[in-house]
């Protein structure tokens, strides 16, 4: 009996939808990459209409609160009953039903890290991410929990299904349902074979391959089942291509002899390496179009761990100048130089064909042979804007560093520069703009930006020379600049105190003058402030006394400290 072939790449939003809809606990959920209108809505109602009855769908409004999100006290309730009642959260209200997460690439971290622990086994998310640009996507944690992803392409090829009358079946089978020995193996050689290494996307696949025998009427899950969970699962997760076979110099090795009368480990054994092929086979058909464009360049994933959106590497062989090419093998850091391969093989042809009178191709390509390119990454700066956004002119210096940012970002799309954001008031720092180049996502985010309050000037100058130190590592090269008028009162410990705070303000500045950050420090207060220009000594930075300062002259003084 012939092997049988792999199915077509099932990236159907119906089938997706009647999988989750089985197990939405388990399955985690779906990374949805659409923008807003009528196919991503309908898809969601499609999902709401096979849900089990009495399974609750609730959406996460933007800003939510920890305690409507987590529960608490129920204040209203509480005053009318005089005594104390408790409110559920929305964590709580969607247990065993669906969260859906609008614009869930915009989503604040702590949500994330919140909804990706209370998520295990609880309840399913669908995450409807608007990102359009490569910077703006999914959270890798909540990523990396949802079993499926799909794109507007995939919502607007949907077909309606006819698996709706049998869900409740396929619930009381999926109860009862058992897997097949060698599914499971099948499942984490393709994870392996794909450049997957965690643990959840395998243990994602084997409960989408029950559901899938679930829906089918099976009572165990199989091979057939194995390969849609590879495709749907699996194949938009690849950072990188399957190995194919070496191709080297060596001689192919005898074919081993029959197994003796009664030995059935040698059979079953190659049985089992033939259907992990077959699933990896079905996997590989079902890599999406970018990314395998990405893959064949060398470049791998370089996005969120379970997702398709791709955020910007560090600095990789891969792009930049080009060095010319050295002997080695093609990777995900080299690419293939090709015309340099043919060359190193065309002068050894004459030879290798007498050697190896019957081989197939045209031209005998060793291991010895192959070129790679090589390339020098290029170097980003990084403008790390740092503003006291405390006081009653908090306003002012806000709305010019807004302005700077938006006039450098403009230039941005040329140089390859950078850009990131971060305040400091009351007790600490706040990160407001990561570095990014993307124009709409800066806008996005200083739209309102908090003023007023004491000065915690340590923490902010600590908070922008940790985010200058990664960008050096990540290769880019970073500017720090700070903008503050020096009335320092809140010190490392977040206690009151002018001298302690001046105290903590100099160690920080000494710090950053250690690591050796470029800085500029420009002095917004009303006359020029001789603490001021002590910090800025301390950091070795540029001292800059702009007490009218617009957004233009802060561009201009930015520009010429990049050397620009």
């Amino acid at each position: 009996m012939s092997p049988m072939p792999p199915p077509r790449p099932a990236r159907s939003a119906a089938v997706v939808a009647a999988l989750f809809s089985l197990d939405p606990a388990g399955l985690g959920g779906i990374w949805v990459r659409a923008p807003f209108g009528p196919a991503r809505d309908g898809f969601v109602e499609h999902v709401r209409a096979l849900l089990p009855a009495g399974a609750a769908m609730r959406r996460v409004p933007a800003g939510i609160d920890d305690g409507r999100l987590l529960g608490g006290i129920d204040l209203a309730a509480s005053l009318a009953a005089g005594r104390r009642v408790m409110a559920a959260g929305l964590l709580a209200e969607a247990a065993g039903g669906v969260l859906v997460l609008p614009m869930a690439e915009r989503l604040d971290r702590a949500l994330c890290a919140r909804l990706a622990q209370a998520q295990e086994g609880r309840f399913g998310a669908i995450a409807l991410d608007e990102g359009i640009g490569p910077e703006e996507h999914l959270s890798p944690a909540l990523a990396d929990r949802m079993a499926f992803a799909l794109d507007a392409a995939d919502l607007l090829a949907r077909r309606p299904t006819a698996r709706m009358r049998g869900l409740g079946a396929a619930r009381r089978r999926l109860a009862r349902m058992r897997m097949d020995d060698g599914v499971a193996e099948a499942l984490c050689h393709v994870a392996a074979q794909l450049g997957i290494f965690s643990l959840r996307p395998v243990i994602l696949a084997m409960r989408a391959a029950r559901a899938a025998a679930a829906l089918a009427g099976r009572r165990s899950a199989g091979e057939e089942d194995a390969m849609l969970a590879a495709q749907l699962v699996l194949a938009h997760r690849a950072t990188r291509l399957p190995a194919a076979e070496e191709d080297t110099d060596a001689e192919p090795e005898s074919t081993p002899p029959p197994p003796a009368c009664g030995d059935e480990a040698a059979p079953s054994e190659t049985e089992g390496e033939q259907a992990a092929d077959r699933v990896l086979d079905a996997a590989r058909s079902a890599l999406p179009p970018e990314l395998l464009a990405a893959l064949l360049l060398g470049q791998g994933r370089r996005g969120t761990a379970g997702g398709r959106a791709a955020a910007p590497a560090a600095a990789t062989a891969a792009h930049g100048r080009p060095l010319g090419a050295r002997p080695g093998r093609p990777g995900r850091e080299h690419g293939l130089a090709l015309v340099e391969t043919l060359r190193a093989a065309a002068p050894m042809q004459a030879l290798r064909r007498r050697e190896r009178p019957d081989h197939p191709g045209r031209v005998i390509v060793l291991g010895g042979d192959f070129r790679v390119r090589r390339h020098q990454a290029p170097v980003r700066s990084v403008a790390i804007f740092a503003v006291d956004a405390s006081g009653s002119s908090a306003l002012n210096r806000l709305a010019e560093a807004k302005g700077a940012v938006q006039l450098l970002l403009a230039d941005c799309y040329v140089r390859r520069d950078q850009v990131a954001l971060l305040a400091f008031r009351n007790r600490g720092a706040e990160l407001l703009l990561p570095p990014t180049a993307a124009l709409a996502r800066a806008r996005r985010s200083l739209a309102a930006l908090p003023g007023g309050g004491a000065t915690p000037l340590a923490s902010g100058i600590d908070a922008a020379r940790d985010m200058a130190l990664g960008a050096r590592r990540r290769g880019n090269r970073p500017l720090l600049v700070l903008l503050t008028d020096g009335g320092a009162n809140i010190g490392r410990d977040r206690q009151p105190g002018r001298a302690a705070a001046a105290a903590d303000a100099r160690a920080a500045a000494s710090a950053c003058a250690a690591d050796g950050i470029p800085a500029l420090l420009i002095d917004t207060a009303p006359r020029p402030n001789a603490f001021a220009a002590e910090l800025a000594g301390a950091m070795r930075a540029r001292y800059l006394p702009l007490p009218f300062a617009d957004a233009r002259a802060l561009s201009r003084a930015i520009r010429t400290e990049q050397g620009a």
